[in-house]
Formats: structure tokens, sequence, C-alpha cells
């Protein structure tokens, strides 16, 4: 979050922020001082939904960023859609950009932008996200546990940071209370209170060669 605001300030950018609500007109207008920070659209989704987002039906991503966007430009008066969008593929992405018919809503792929040259660009930059980078890969990415990471990083993050699986906890806790069987966002694996009871107790319960499962907007 603070990465966005530093975009903004450093770059001389006004960046709009929004967030999804449960309330029309389904959006609404925050900044970096007002903007929820402990998951309060995600959880105001899954409420509505009564039970929660899986690797089959994968609900949080079109509704929490990509509908919202929609219906913010469209409030301005911008008759927007998906197939307008500019998408940030890079050239090594190529199974993603196969995908994409219009190629020229992803630029940095035409570009033969790389990994490589989008980790130059940031070293030469006085600010970056700040989080910990293995040869331009990080194991934190924007949804911290998110259950289409495997469940090795999972279970990695929660150990570095306990604090972390808590959230997840409590809405698989909070969709059990309305659907008795199947309430977890994996259900081939233990739950976010399994995974924290494991990383205390330091054991080991996953593969850790398991592959992450994508999760972009152009897939």
């Amino acid at each position: 979050m603070k990465f966005v605001q530093d975009c903004s300030d450093r770059w001389d950018v006004e960046i709009h922020w929004v967030e999804y609500q449960d309330a029309d007109p389904a959006f609404v207008r925050v900044n970096f001082e007002t903007a929820s920070r402990n998951g309060e659209p995600f959880e105001a989704l899954i409420r509505k939904r009564q039970y929660l987002p899986n690797p089959v039906t994968r609900f949080c991503t079109a509704e929490l960023k990509i509908r919202t966007i929609h219906k913010y430009l469209k409030s301005l008066g911008w008759e927007h859609n998906e197939t307008m969008d500019w998408v940030g593929m890079r050239a090594d992405e190529q199974r993603r950009a196969a995908k994409i018919a219009d190629k020229s809503r992803i630029p940095l792929v035409t570009a033969g932008i790389t990994k490589s040259d989008i980790s130059a660009f940031w070293k030469a930059q006085s600010f970056d996200l700040g989080l910990p980078n293995m040869n331009g890969v990080t194991m934190h990415g924007n949804c911290d546990l998110c259950f289409l990471k495997g469940g090795a990083q999972v279970l990695s993050l929660i150990a570095e940071k306990p604090e972390r699986g808590i959230w997840w906890a409590k809405m698989e806790a909070l969709a059990l209370a309305s659907k008795p069987s199947g309430a977890v966002f994996r259900s081939d694996r233990p739950s976010y209170k399994s995974m924290i009871q494991f990383a205390a107790e330091q054991k080991d319960m996953f593969d850790p060669n398991e592959e992450a499962i994508s999760c972009f907007c152009g897939d």
C-alpha cells in the first residue's frame, strides 16, 4: 500500500484508489490514509456470497479488482470493458500471452520486456515494494496467503509471521458457520487454522516443489 503512495508521490501522478463494497454503487473511493488494511472488502464479499473462493471458483480477483475498477470507470462516464484493458504480462510469459488475441493489450510482450528488464528498472529507482526478492521472485506477493500459492509457500509465510494466518482462518470459520461442510479455501489441503498450528510446531506438511496456481486477469 505504501508502494502505491510512493508511486504517486515520487512520480507526481494521481492514483485513484477504489475498494469493493457490498452496496451501490459497489465501489467506494478511498486514499492511502482511509484504505482498508485488514481485508475488510474481501470479508464483505465473502459474507455476501456466503462461501469461499477456491481454485475452481476464483471470484475474488474478478469482484474485488476487475469489476470494481470497471464500475468506477463507468461512473466517470467511460464506457469501459475488459477488452480495453492493458495487461501487464511480460515477454517471458508466453503461455499467458498466447491467450490474449489482441496483442495491443500486452505492450510489454510486444516490446520484448522480460523479468530481467523489470528488475533492472526497479534497481534504478529510489524505492520499490520492499519485499524479499530472489532472482526477481518474491514469495510474498500481492495477496499474502492466497490459496493459489503452493502449500509449502503458505506454510513458510505463516511460520515467518504467524499473524498472517489469522484472517484466513477467520474466513474459513465464518464460512463454516453458514456451510457446515467443505468451508475451506482448498479442499485438497489442511485448513489455515491447521497450518497455523503446524507452523507453530515446526512441522513439514507439503511438497516443497509444489507449484502455485496462476492467478492473473488473463487466465
